[in-house]
């Protein structure tokens, strides 16, 4: 297929690359001419504009954020018309409803389908997708979303993939403060961290984030970047505004909330989600 992948950052480059070590023909999309240049060394075509890429058959969003959704919906028009449109960036159940409908309106076949599992997972194409849709449109995405992972069928309505990954970044999103938290708690007991991370990650207080996190959370703050402090603030700020539409109450959610903000008006927002741990300091 000619797929138009727009958005290839940290992770959007990898996913991209997936679907073109499948035998699709793939061209990038993004603003940032240094994503643009490490997409070009990597060997992937890619243009600073929607309009610039060659006509696709499909086309994956994987911006950042709600409003660079609208954004790029904003500027496609009538364009969009016959294109099967994949949505895998990690907007909210409000926003991927609110941008697919336009898409549909313009003549566009339209797929829910955020991801789990980091860059990691990106670069090997073992991202879990939470897919929703019509089947059929979903079916027909398949030859593009297999090279990127695992697809699973959440829904028939868009949103639905969107609320399952609502679901999952809550649990993130916790998950990091948490190991942050208790590492700092090793410390401040007199005890060194990294022991600690050792005797108990594999045990019943273990948990993925920890075992990922904490590493980086002993290594620094100039740690490479994975996923950074200003994600997890979009993200949790997803979260704390689907619970709040829905009623849901999620104190958990609010604790870990504001301390990537706090990390973020620290001047954290560009490191390692792992910085988080900062704010104990």
């Amino acid at each position: 297929m000619k797929v138009t992948f727009v958005g290839i950052g940290a992770i959007g480059l990898p996913m991209a690359l997936q679907v073109k070590k499948a035998g699709h023909s793939v061209t990038g999309v993004d603003l940032s001419s240094h994503a643009r240049e490490i997409a070009q060394a990597s060997s992937l075509d890619a243009v600073g504009s929607f309009d610039a890429a060659p006509a696709a058959e499909v086309v994956v969003a994987m911006v950042a954020t709600p409003a660079q959704l609208a954004s790029l919906i904003d500027g496609v028009g009538e364009a969009v018309a016959g294109q099967r449109w994949i949505i895998m960036s990690t907007v909210g159940p409000a926003s991927v409803r609110e941008q697919g409908a336009r898409l549909r309106e313009a003549g566009a076949r339209v797929v829910d389908a955020p991801v789990t599992g980091g860059v990691a997972r990106a670069r090997t194409g073992e991202l879990v997708i939470f897919a929703a849709g019509n089947r059929d449109d979903i079916n027909a995405s398949c030859p593009v979303l297999d090279a990127m992972g695992s697809v699973r069928i959440t829904g028939e309505n868009l949103g639905d993939g969107q609320s399952i990954k609502v679901v999952n970044q809550h649990l993130c999103s916790v998950h990091i403060v948490a190991a942050a938290e208790a590492l700092n708690l090793a410390s401040s007991l007199g005890l060194e961290p990294a022991t600690v991370l050792e005797l108990i990650e594999k045990g019943a207080a273990g948990s993925w984030m920890l075992s990922d996190r904490g590493p980086r959370m002993l290594a620094g703050t100039d740690v490479n970047v994975t996923s950074a402090i200003n994600i997890f603030v979009k993200d949790s700020d997803l979260v704390a505004a689907a619970a709040e539409g829905c009623g849901a109450d999620v104190p958990l959610l609010a604790v870990a909330n504001t301390r990537y903000h706090q990390a973020a008006d620290a001047g954290l927002g560009a490191r390692d989600d792992s910085r988080v741990i900062e704010t104990w300091r």
